[in-house]
């Protein structure tokens, strides 16, 4: 899959370099070019000197076939830009946006685009967000039988309850993580966009459990 990455700090670097470790074809935008040392002589993706929102430095890119945009430059309002030039203009599905101003997150959150702050930014906390398929076990019990997992819901699956995945997936919906706030879940409550939900399941069930809800729920009556 194509990735663009929006800055070469040590963010966009790291981002980039473990993108491509993972087989994956990664373009890298910067406005300066010497930040591309970050990478090193042995990085095989596409080094693009440019302004990360302007369409003409997205298209050198490779945005119009892009899985996947992230936008980790040192400002907010250019990764905020960028990003929804991304998803608004060229349709990328998957955008996450760093954040220095956490005051701002619930803003960002509401035009479908989620963000990470700096404070409790990792890389591995960024690629979940890049690449959404996949459980990311948070937790497993000392014996090994029970775990807690951030898991990938269908789009579908938005304006669905908690307990409709739960009957579909037979599994437990420990919390949800809703514009950068835990929430504990009641049976009524709805799945809203953005909305991350961590499930606690039998540890051999997991993978199982990913397949039910990375599927579209079935129809409503």
């Amino acid at each position: 899959m194509h990735f663009v990455i929006m800055g070469c700090g040590r963010v966009g670097s790291t981002l980039a370099l473990s993108l491509e470790a993972r087989g994956h074809d990664v373009a890298v935008v910067d406005r300066e070019r010497e930040s591309f040392r970050r990478l090193g002589p042995e990085f095989e993706g596409r080094r693009v000197t440019g302004v990360g929102f302007d369409r003409d430095t997205l298209v050198r890119a490779g945005i119009e076939h892009a899985y996947a945009f992230a936008a980790v430059s040192s400002g907010d309002n250019s990764n905020i830009l960028a990003a929804r030039v991304a998803r608004e203009t060229y349709g990328v599905a998957n955008v996450v946006a760093r954040i220095y101003d956490p005051g701002r997150a619930e803003i960002y959150q509401r035009l479908g685009i989620p963000t990470v702050g700096t404070v409790r930014w990792t890389a591995d906390r960024m690629l979940r967000r890049l690449l959404p398929h996949g459980a990311v076990p948070a937790y497993t019990d000392p014996s090994g039988n029970v775990v807690v997992a951030e898991v990938a819901t269908h789009a579908e699956w938005v304006g669905r309850s908690v307990t409709a995945v739960e009957e579909a997936a037979d599994t437990r919906v420990a919390f949800l993580s809703r514009l950068g706030q835990g929430l504990v879940p009641q049976p009524g409550t709805i799945l809203q966009e953005s909305d991350i939900v961590h499930v606690v399941t039998a540890s051999d069930r997991l993978t199982e459990v990913e397949r039910i809800l990375e599927r579209p729920p079935a129809p409503l009556d």
